[in-house]
C-alpha cells in the first residue's frame, strides 16, 4: 500500500553526478546573480521533468509486465534520469548563498536532498540493483517440492494461507517458505548498502539513512527523536492489545504454541510479517459481539467487480466536492492480476506525468481489506491531481508520510454508517457493539506502529555500518522482538535475509513515512470531524458527503510540497507538531476494555 515514488520525488531522493557543463561551472563562477539562480531552477525542473516521466512509464511498463527486456529498459531510463539528478544536485550548490525567494530557497534544498555517484560503474550498479531486487521479490515463488512447478506458491497464495489456515504447521510452512526466498538477493542488497553509502557521502550526508532522516524539515537526530516520542506514546495501547492477543491466541493453540511470557511465533498472527492481525478478527472478537463490519460476503454477492471496487471509492472523494477521475485512469489502471504474465501486485498509486495521467496498479479482491486499500491508493491519486498545477519540485507530498496519511484519513471515515448509506451493511452496529469496531481497527493500526517504526530501525544501522550482512537476521529479530514482541518460529537460516522478504526492503522504500502516516492520519481525522462539526465518539465519524472539511482538506492538498509539512498540518488541524494523542483518543474505550478482559484472561 504506497504510492509508487513519484519520478520528480525520486530525483530528489536519489541523484547520481556525471560529468557536465553544470558540474564545471560550480568552479567557474563564484558569485552567480539571482537571475543566475532562477534560470538554473527553471531549466534544470524542465530536464528533471522530461526525463523523470520517461523513467516513470519504463517504471510502469516493468511493474505490469516483469520480462528481461522490461527489467534492463526501466533500469536504463532510470540511470539516464537519475544521472542528470545528480549533475543538478551538485551543480545547485552554487546557488546556496544567493539570496533567493522562500520558493527558490526550498527548491534547492530539496534538489540537494540527493545521493551523488560519480563512478560510472557505481551507477550502473545501483539501478540493476535495484530493479533486479524488485523483479525478484515479484516473481518469489515457494516450491513445496522442488521441480515441481504446480507445488509452486506465490506470495498471494501464501498470504491466503496465513490468513484464513487455524493449521500452526500449514502456517508455519508458508511463512518460512516465503522467507526463504528474499535470500537469493540478500548479497545484490549488501552491494546495493555500499553503493548507496557512497551517493549519501557524496552529498555530505554521513550515510544513506542520514539522508532519509534529513527529508522532514529537521536535523536526521532530531527526526529520530521524533519517531522515539511518538512510539512512547502509543506505546501503552500496543501493549494492552498484544497482551489481550496472546491470551486469546493461547486460547486457540495452547501453551506449546503461545507462551505465556515474552514473544509470540510470527507466524500465528495471521500476516506474513505480522504488522496486521486483522485476520485474527475471528478468534479474538468480544463475545458479546454479533455485529461485523466485514464487507467481504456483501461484495461478493453484489458481484462487485474490481472497476466497482474503486467507482466506490472515488465516490467518497467527490462527495467531499474534488473533481471525477480522469477517463485516462481506467482506460489505463491495472486493476486486476493478468493471466499471461508476471506483475507487481503490491498495490500503488502512479502519476506519469504530473498531470492527469494518474493510475493504480493493484490485483483487487472483493474483500473488505482491499475495499480499504483503494480508498487509501486514491489519496494518492486525489493528491497528486491536487497538486498540479504546482512547479514540479513542489509536486509531491508535505513530506512522505502526508502521501501515506491522506488515503488513510479517508478510510477512517469507512465507518459502519458509511458502509450502511452504500448498501454494503445491513445494520448499523449499536453503540454497545463499538468494542468490537474498535478492536477490529486495532488490529489493523495499533498492530502496525511497531512494525512500522522498526523496519527503517534496522536500515539505519545497515547503512550506518553498524550491521554488517552476516547479522542481518539477528539484528532483524531483536528489533521485531524488542518492539513487537514477536519472534521467528524457527531456527534462523543460515545467510538468511528475512528483512528482505518485505517489499519495502527489497524496492528500498523508506518506511518511516508509514509510521509517521499512522500517526499523522488519526491526528487529520481529528480536526476534519472538527471542521464537520461533529461531536461524539471519533470513531463514529465519518466526513462522506462534508464539504466544509472537503474544503479545507482540498485546501492542503493544493499545497503539495510548497511549504514545511508542519505549516500544512497546521492549515488542517492548527497544530504544528504531529501529535499521537489522537489515536489515543480514537481507541481510548478500547484501551479501557482490553486492560479489563487482561485482567479477566489471566485469572
Amino acid at each position: 500500500m504506497f504510492q509508487t515514488t513519484k519520478m520528480v520525488a525520486a530525483l530528489m531522493a536519489i541523484a547520481f553526478m556525471g560529468q557536465s557543463h553544470f558540474a564545471l561551472a560550480s568552479t567557474k563562477k563564484a558569485l552567480p546573480s539571482v537571475a543566475e539562480a532562477e534560470k538554473f531552477i527553471q531549466t534544470s525542473e524542465a530536464r528533471l521533468d522530461k526525463l523523470g516521466l520517461s523513467a516513470q512509464r519504463a517504471a510502469w511498463v516493468y511493474e505490469t509486465h516483469i520480462t528481461d527486456d522490461t527489467e534492463a529498459i526501466a533500469a536504463q531510463a532510470n540511470e539516464a534520469a537519475l544521472a542528470a539528478s545528480g549533475e543538478i544536485a551538485i551543480a545547485a550548490r552554487r546557488f546556496n548563498h544567493v539570496k533567493l525567494s522562500a520558493d527558490s530557497q526550498r527548491k534547492l534544498k530539496l534538489l540537494q536532498l540527493s545521493l551523488s555517484l560519480s563512478d560510472d560503474q557505481d551507477r550502473e550498479d545501483y539501478t540493476r540493483l535495484s530493479v533486479q531486487m524488485n523483479g525478484a521479490y515479484g516473481k518469489g515463488k515457494y516450491c513445496r517440492t522442488p521441480g515441481d512447478e504446480s507445488s509452486c506458491l506465490n506470495l498471494g497464495q501464501l498470504e491466503a494461507i496465513l490468513a484464513k489456515s487455524r493449521n500452526p504447521a500449514e502456517m508455519k510452512d508458508a511463512w518460512l517458505g516465503w522467507h526463504q526466498q528474499s535470500a537469493n538477493y540478500k548479497e545484490s542488497y549488501a552491494k546495493y548498502v555500499e553503493v548507496s553509502n557512497k551517493g549519501a557521502r557524496g552529498m555530505g550526508f554521513a550515510d544513506t539513512g542520514a539522508l532519509w532522516r534529513s527529508q522532514y524539515d529537521m536535523p536526521p537526530e532530531a527526526f529520530a527523536a521524533e519517531t522515539e516520542r511518538l512510539w512512547q506514546q502509543v506505546k501503552p495501547l500496543y501493549d494492552s492489545l498484544h497482551q489481550y492477543v496472546r491470551l486469546k491466541l493461547q486460547q486457540t493453540y495452547g501453551k506449546n504454541e503461545v507462551p505465556d511470557a515474552g514473544p509470540i511465533p510470527a507466524h500465528l498472527f495471521g500476516n506474513m510479517w505480522s504488522q496486521s492481525w486483522e485476520n485474527l478478527y475471528p478468534i479474538v472478537k468480544p463475545q458479546a459481539t454479533t455485529a461485523s463490519v466485514d464487507i467481504t460476503d456483501t461484495l461478493k454477492q453484489k458481484q462487485v467487480d474490481a472497476k466497482g471496487m474503486v467507482r466506490y471509492a472515488e465516490n467518497f472523494y467527490t462527495s467531499l466536492g474534488m473533481e471525477t477521475l480522469p477517463k485516462s485512469f481506467w482506460e489505463k489502471s491495472q486493476l486486476t492480476k493478468p493471466r499471461d504474465r508476471e506483475v507487481v501486485c503490491h498495490a500503488s498509486a502512479w502519476d506519469l506525468d504530473n498531470l492527469m495521467d494518474v493510475r493504480i496498479k493493484m490485483c483487487i479482491n472483493p474483500t473488505t481489506e482491499d475495499f480499504l486499500v483503494i480508498h487509501h491508493e486514491l489519496g494518492h491519486i486525489y493528491y497528486d491531481l491536487a497538486y498540479r498545477k504546482q512547479p514540479l519540485l513542489f509536486k509531491g507530498g508535505a513530506n512522505d508520510g502526508f502521501h501515506e496519511a491522506i488515503g488513510d484519513t479517508v478510510a477512517l471515515s469507512v465507518t459502519p454508517n458509511y458502509l450502511h448509506q452504500l448498501g454494503l451493511l445491513e445494520q448499523v452496529p449499536d453503540p454497545s457493539q463499538d468494542v468490537g469496531v474498535l478492536l477490529d481497527r486495532a488490529l489493523q493500526k495499533v498492530a502496525f506502529l511497531p512494525f512500522a517504526y522498526l523496519v527503517d530501525q534496522w536500515r539505519w544501522k545497515v547503512y550506518a555500518g553498524e550491521v554488517k550482512p552476516k547479522d542481518y537476521d539477528k539484528v532483524w529479530w531483536e528489533l521485531r522482538e524488542k518492539y513487537q514482541a514477536v519472534k521467528r518460529p524457527a531456527a534462523a537460516q543460515d545467510n538468511g535475509f528475512d528483512a528482505g522478504a518485505k517489499y519495502h526492503v527489497a524496492s528500498d522504500t523508506p518506511y518511516s513515512r508509514y509510521f509517521i502516516a499512522t500517526i499523522l492520519q488519526f491526528q487529520l481525522h481529528r480536526a476534519l470531524c472538527r471542521e464537520a462539526g461533529y461531536v461524539g465518539p471519533l470513531n463514529r465519524c465519518s466526513i462522506y458527503q462534508n464539504k466544509a472539511a472537503g474544503k479545507k482538506f482540498q485546501a492542503m492538498l493544493e499545497m503539495g510540497a510548497s511549504r514545511p509539512w508542519n505549516e500544512a498540518l497546521k492549515a488542517v488541524s492548527g497544530e504544528d507538531q504531529l501529535d499521537a494523542s489522537a489515536i489515543l483518543d480514537y481507541f481510548a474505550p478500547l484501551k479501557v476494555w482490553l486492560d479489563a478482559q487482561n485482567k479477566v484472561l489471566m485469572q
